[in-house]
């Protein structure tokens, strides 16, 4: 399925301050999971780390469709849903680079080398999402 063309929802996602989004995966035993985490836009990819034996990344293993929330919750609200296929890697270099990255959008540019190095360890991993869907609702109570 094609992308909007509309790049509100890649603007949404990058807007500053950060939001954190929520990350909707499938449990083991079929219950539903959803978890925060820090994204950065890597073109249309959504990249974000997570631990090697984390529910996060034992949920990807098993099925690698997933679907990610990010909302403004101050009026007049809205929100992006990506549903998307994750790949995990454990490229260290680019561990590093985008752990750094992540650090620097959530945490500052004077605090993200030293909150890349924390997260880009070995046991991490870094996931890249390719969106296959995007769902995008503007300025919903105005």
């Amino acid at each position: 399925m094609a992308l909007p063309v509309d790049p509100f929802w890649r603007e949404f996602i990058s807007a500053a301050p950060a939001r954190t989004a929520k990350l909707a995966s499938v449990a083991a035993d079929g219950s539903p999971r959803v978890t925060p985490v820090w994204v950065v836009l890597d073109g249309d990819e959504l990249v974000f780390t997570t631990g090697d034996t984390s529910a996060k990344a034992k949920a990807i293993k098993r099925d690698p469709r997933i679907a990610m929330c990010f909302d403004d919750e101050r009026p007049p609200f809205s929100y992006v849903i990506v549903r998307g296929v994750a790949e995990l890697s454990d490229d260290m270099d680019e561990l590093r680079r985008w752990a750094t990255v992540i650090a620097g959008r959530y945490m500052g540019d004077d605090r993200a080398d030293e909150y890349g190095a924390r997260n880009a360890v070995s046991g991490e991993l870094l996931v890249r999402v390719r969106p296959t869907r995007v769902i995008t609702a503007r300025d919903l109570a105005d």
